[in-house]
């Protein structure tokens, strides 16, 4: 075989794609073009490790893609990679809300919008592949990287998740993450998850297989091992179910550094890429090779799949970038969109919101004038600017109906508190409480993978370290919160503040759930902010003041005590995953939540009437009228239920099937929504045929406002249809 060069080969068979030539078979011609050195080079990152690590904790996360596949001889351009959710995390760029406040969205379209933004902005930063399709199932509200997914429910995560991807791949590939079973941080590189085939197959996988139906380009594994096998070397999660059962065709890479631990098991297991440098494969897949226990035809295979998905694409991510695009006014806009409608009002006693335009208010605690955009890890957005709750109210009242106080001082927060019509107290989380947990302790016997280290190697790395010591770019520390709880302090705060003024605001940032209990019936008014992105102290002040009506729904459980979650022990290295957690756990036990999962309050009210359902074989369609009843401008969330009340299988109650967001409906305004209910999400997987199974009987469906909602509509579907 010829070695001479041929930068060109790519592109010509492009060319010939254009003109009816097949895809795969172009794939496998350029394949068959590469040499053995290039067919195992294309199976890992294209930079070599120890540079590469380097440049990563000098901040090179945050300055540039991570290439990975290419083949450079013959044009193969390899995917080059950059992260999300919040945004482009190559800075600068617009930073959005995290993915959880925009799962209290319930916006499908809103959400396409966004990753059609973060797509074209991908694009001026030269990626042609996001990392940031992040639908891992949160089972407890304390693992700390919840706030980079949208939610406790399946069905919310895979629409949700579907969304971004359709939006992100006008521009790029996107890639869809972690794989699978991925809920716990601080021992994310050793926990072994065991979970049996009904939780995984009902609970933990349908909105993998949603994205991937939605024609994902790519999806990551998971660091974890679940029921005894590392999840980038899992053939059973990787090809018997990706591959056989759901018929993805697109390129799988490994999670970053230690995503795999056997290069040709993974390799044998269906792993394609390993990212983001050359190391584990580079050192060991040639040795493998050779020794048999790993075939040419398997790597083949692999490098075919890799460039099969980057011309498929192609026509996609080659478009050229539109620099304008970057940080503009629509993007800017968009994010605060977002941000307004995210915010939950869980309590609005004596309807002290909105406020008036002539109301003087206090902000305080120092959470209120810091720019609280969520982790440090892989996932940070670093916009030019981010608008504190503090800016916000500002810019919208002036500065001279607006005052501060850190909360460090009691008698100086009292005199404020109390000069004020209204005092908007800010607590929550940040960055070093909850987030992607960077820490190396317990990974001594892992480091054994990394190439060895050279003299010069151990002076990069120290140039490195300095470089970054300390700075804003540095991550961290992250992890898994302590506690779900707001800290003593906050809560000090907050006594000390409605101890001063009784009418006081509650505004909690964080990136899930936080139990409310030891307050909660002691404020008037409390707000879910989550991190909002550069824009969310403009979209709480438009929430506070009535500009905008607060349409957000918990996307997650708050429940009354920890002892009704699941349990959660941050230093596990083995865990038990059922099918119980959140507003099904809760309901399972006979627990009541404190604020259940849809939940949300609305300066106006809704009426659903008209309700009827049309069903066929593959799914039910039910129709509401949604009336706006109230004397406001608002959007309500139309969220339908089921459940088999005398189903011969265990099953959960009632399970979210299906929802829609309606336009912004002016007081008397109507609109009609239909929402697809797919039988799919009522069948249960069976054993030992290991199939899905549609039960036979009268299904419950329930048209809601949330998942305890007294007055949702009921009514029976019998299925499945005779004949």
């Amino acid at each position: 075989m010829s070695t001479a060069p041929d930068s060109r080969a790519f592109e010509l068979a492009l060319e010939r794609i254009a003109n009816g030539s097949v895809i795969a078979s172009e794939a496998a011609a350029l394949v068959a073009q590469m040499t053995l050195v290039e067919r195992m080079e294309c199976l890992d990152g294209d930079v070599d490790f120890w540079p590469g690590l380097a440049d990563m904790i000098g901040g090179g996360y945050v300055e540039h893609t991570f290439p990975g596949g290419s083949c450079a001889r013959l044009g193969v351009p390899g995917i080059t990679f950059s992260d999300g959710p919040r945004g482009v995390v190559i800075e600068p760029a617009t930073c959005f809300p995290v993915s959880m406040a925009r799962g209290a969205t319930f916006d499908i379209g809103l959400e396409e919008r966004i990753g059609d933004a973060i797509g074209a902005e991908l694009r001026v930063k030269g990626a042609n592949f996001f990392g940031g399709v992040c639908i891992n199932l949160p089972r407890h509200p304390a693992w700390g990287r919840s706030q980079e997914t949208y939610g406790e429910d399946p069905v919310l995560l895979g629409e949700m998740g579907a969304a971004l991807t359709r939006g992100t791949q006008r521009h790029v590939m996107a890639c869809v993450k972690h794989y699978a079973l991925n809920s716990m941080e601080n021992t994310r590189f050793a926990v072994d998850v065991t979970v049996d085939e009904r939780a995984l197959h009902e609970v933990y996988l349908p909105h993998f297989r949603r994205v991937v139906d939605e024609g994902v380009a790519s999806l990551m594994s998971a660091y974890n091992s679940v029921n005894g096998e590392w999840c980038g070397q899992s053939r059973a999660l990787l090809t018997d179910v990706l591959r056989d059962d759901w018929g993805f065709e697109g390129i799988v890479i490994s999670d970053f550094i230690f995503g795999l631990r056997d290069a040709a098991a993974s390799v044998r297991a269906g792993l394609d890429i390993e990212m983001p440098f050359r190391m584990v494969r580079a050192q060991h897949l040639a040795e493998q090779l050779a020794g048999g226990d790993i075939s040419q035809d398997e790597i083949d295979a692999t490098c075919r799949r890799i460039v099969t998905t980057l011309l498929r694409f192609a026509p996609v991510y080659a478009l050229p970038g539109d620099a304008t695009v970057l940080l503009c006014d629509a993007h800017r806009a968009l994010a605060r969109e977002a941000a307004q409608k995210s915010i939950v009002l869980l309590r609005n006693q004596d309807e002290l919101l909105p406020l008036r335009p002539d109301t003087t208010v206090a902000v305080i605690g120092c959470l209120g004038a810091t720019a609280n955009l969520g982790d440090r890890g892989s996932s940070r957005v670093n916009p030019p600017y981010a608008i504190t709750p503090l800016d916000g109210l500002r810019a919208a009242l002036g500065d001279d109906q607006v005052s501060f106080n850190d909360g460090a001082d009691a008698t100086e927060l009292a005199r404020v508190a109390n000069a004020a019509d209204v005092a908007v107290v800010v607590v929550g989380y940040t960055h070093a409480d909850e987030g992607e947990y960077v820490g190396l302790e317990g990974t001594a016997h892992l480091q054994s993978l990394y190439p060895p280290q050279t003299p010069d190697t151990s002076e990069l790395l120290s140039k490195a370290f300095q470089r970054n010591q300390g700075g804003e770019r540095s991550m961290g520390p992250g992890g898994d919160r302590a506690s779900i709880r707001l800290s003593e302090a906050d809560q000090a705060l907050i006594a000390a503040t409605v101890a001063a003024n009784p009418d006081t605001i509650v505004v909690v940032m964080s990136g899930s759930a936080v139990i409310m209990e030891s307050w909660r019936h002691h404020v008037p008014v409390i707000v879910m902010l989550w991190y909002p992105g550069m824009e969310g102290g403009h979209a709480l002040a438009d929430v506070l003041l009535g500009r905008v009506n607060p349409s957000g729904r918990m996307p997650m459980t708050i429940p009354t005590d920890e002892a009704h979650l699941p349990v959660f022990d941050r230093a596990a290295t083995t865990a038990i995953y059922d099918r119980w957690h959140g507003y099904t756990k809760l309901a399972h036990d006979g627990h009541e939540a404190a604020y259940p999962f849809g939940f949300g309050l609305s300066y106006t009210s809704f009426s659903h009437d008209g309700i009827y359902a049309v069903t066929d074989e593959e799914a039910t369609d039910v129709t509401v009228t949604v009336t706006n009843t109230g004397i406001a401008i608002g959007s309500d969330v139309v969220q339908i239920y089921a459940g088999l009340p005398d189903s011969d299988v265990e099953r959960a109650e009632s399970l979210l099937v299906g929802f829609a967001r309606t336009p912004e409906l002016a007081p008397g305004e109507t609109c009609t929504l239909t929402i697809p209910v797919p039988h799919q999400r009522l069948m249960v997987w069976r054993l030992p045929e290991r199939d899905w199974w549609l039960e036979p009987g009268n299904y419950q469906l329930r048209v809601a406002r949330h998942s305890d909602d007294p007055t949702a509509v009921q009514f029976a579907t019998p299925l499945p249809l005779p004949g």
